[in-house]
């Protein structure tokens, strides 16, 4: 067992203007175990609670990103044997599972009559948005105090993103990917492809209003000296500028920014200057769901609105040909209905129907594929055994293929908001692989989105 030491500081030893930080990334973990210690269950049930608040952050992951302070007080400034007399905070904006969480105090003043330490707190999040900002004071230990700091017994709870986690660890083991970030101009975007620039899964180019970017970045704090703008002075032009990038291959991925999809997806399929391939575009949710034993891919709940049996060729082999990029060998595809029959009066049962006879021909290749399913028989190898349905997909699908936008659309927000699911997307079919994250997304998903994308990427090609 490795025993080490803390020390405190005395009050005569802290000066005005010291500082210390610290920071961590809110897991669900951490929302079970501050919901069960405390009490307050509804810890996990954030976003319900924000709105009914009339959209004022939640109590509980406010309280825990408040313990963070208390941890740095006791374990660094001033560190063993002080005392908390007095904490208050505001609290501006909320947090979600996922975010990486900056907490930052700094002396601000001393009082020798009662050795009190005044602080200023404050905590930021990975996009630098400001969560909450304080001040404390405490009582400094007079004597120094050193202490062991004993191994804290580990609270063994199932990790429900670990799939994620393996995702951006992969994408991180290669080279960083040259991104086009189109339109970085909210703190949302802008943070996130800092951030990702910082944990090596990109090479970002900004591709935006200079001057907007920059007075943004000061603003958050971030540093752009290591990371090229190419300015542009609006988000149409910008959509245009990231797509002759990926054209001209000086980028191997493109982002999505602060503007709108259909902005950057126009440019995208334009006839003329776009990215088009020889198949139609379409759109893959990697969904990291703890209730399922794998990664749920599903297919296409983002582009195509109301696919013909054409477009679905296209959609399935993007998608298969995707998975067999990320190593899923001989993934097995559900092709969703609301039935399992073929139906001439529901057209989805005749597409799937169809589908599979041109995987049977060879037509589609690379997966094992059956329909059409319900989603019950689709996921529940019981359900498909009480209807009397053999296939070799029921109950072990990799990739979920719905019959048009609104389907998928409802069913990865299901995922999502009931069976806590973290979506990650990207766009295929293109040239590069686009990733499309939503203001939504807190950092895990938009990282994983980012990884997902990186690790589609094809290498930068070799210039003579």
């Amino acid at each position: 067992m490795n025993l080490g030491f803390i020390e405190s500081k005395t009050y005569d030893e802290i000066s005005v203007g010291d500082t210390a930080g610290t920071e961590h990334v809110l897991t669900t973990d951490d929302a079970m175990a501050f919901a069960s210690i405390s009490g307050f269950d509804s810890v996990l049930n954030s976003e319900e609670l924000i709105e009914r608040a009339g959209g004022v952050p939640p109590t509980g992951p406010n309280m825990w990103c408040a313990s963070l302070v208390s941890g740095l007080f006791s374990m660094n400034t001033p560190g063993p044997g002080c005392t908390l007399t007095n904490i208050s905070l505001s609290f501006y904006n909320r947090i979600r599972v996922g975010d990486r969480i900056l907490v930052k105090v700094c002396v601000t003043g001393k009082d020798d009559s009662t050795k009190t330490v005044t602080f200023d707190c404050e905590a930021v999040n990975g996009s630098g948005t400001q969560i909450f900002s304080g001040t404390a004071q405490l009582l400094a230990p007079a004597t120094k105090l050193r202490w062991s700091t004993l191994p804290v017994p580990r609270l063994i709870v199932n990790d429900p993103y670990r799939r994620y986690h393996g995702l951006i660890a992969r994408a991180t083991a290669k080279p960083a990917v040259k991104t086009a970030i189109v339109w970085p101009c909210d703190e949302v975007s802008l943070g996130g492809a800092v951030q990702a620039f910082k944990d090596k899964l990109i090479v970002p180019i900004l591709v935006g209003a200079e001057a907007k970017i920059r007075s943004l970045a000061e603003a958050l704090k971030l540093d752009l000296s290591a990371i090229e703008i190419v300015d542009v002075p609006d988000s149409r032009s910008a959509a245009s500028k990231g797509v002759e990038l990926a054209r001209k291959n000086e980028v191997q991925m493109l982002m999505k920014g602060s503007l709108h999809t259909d902005e950057l997806m126009s440019a995208v399929v334009s006839r003329e200057g776009g990215m088009r391939t020889g198949r139609r575009i379409s759109h893959v949710f990697a969904l990291d769901v703890p209730s399922y034993h794998k990664t749920l891919y599903v297919t296409d709940a983002a582009i195509n609105i109301q696919p013909d049996l054409e477009t679905k060729i296209s959609i399935l082999q993007n998608a298969i040909d995707m998975m067999v990029t990320l190593e899923v060998t001989n993934p097995k595809v559900a092709i969703l209905s609301a039935v399992e029959s073929v139906n001439p009066a529901i057209p989805s049962t005749l597409d799937a129907a169809a589908l599979c006879k041109m995987v049977d021909r060879g037509q589609i290749t690379g997966a094992i594929v059956d329909g059409p399913l319900a989603f019950d028989n689709a996921i529940s190898s019981d359900a498909a055994r009480i209807k009397k349905i053999t296939s070799p997909v029921a109950g072990d699908p990799d990739l979920l293929m719905v019959p048009n936008l609104e389907a998928g659309n409802i069913l990865f927000k299901q995922l999502q908001y009931l069976a806590g699911a973290l979506a990650a997307g990207v766009v295929v079919g293109a040239k590069v692989p686009i990733v499309l994250t939503s203001r939504a997304d807190g950092e895990l998903a938009r990282m994983a989105s980012c990884a997902l994308g990186a690790l589609l990427a094809k290498p930068a090609p070799v210039r003579a």
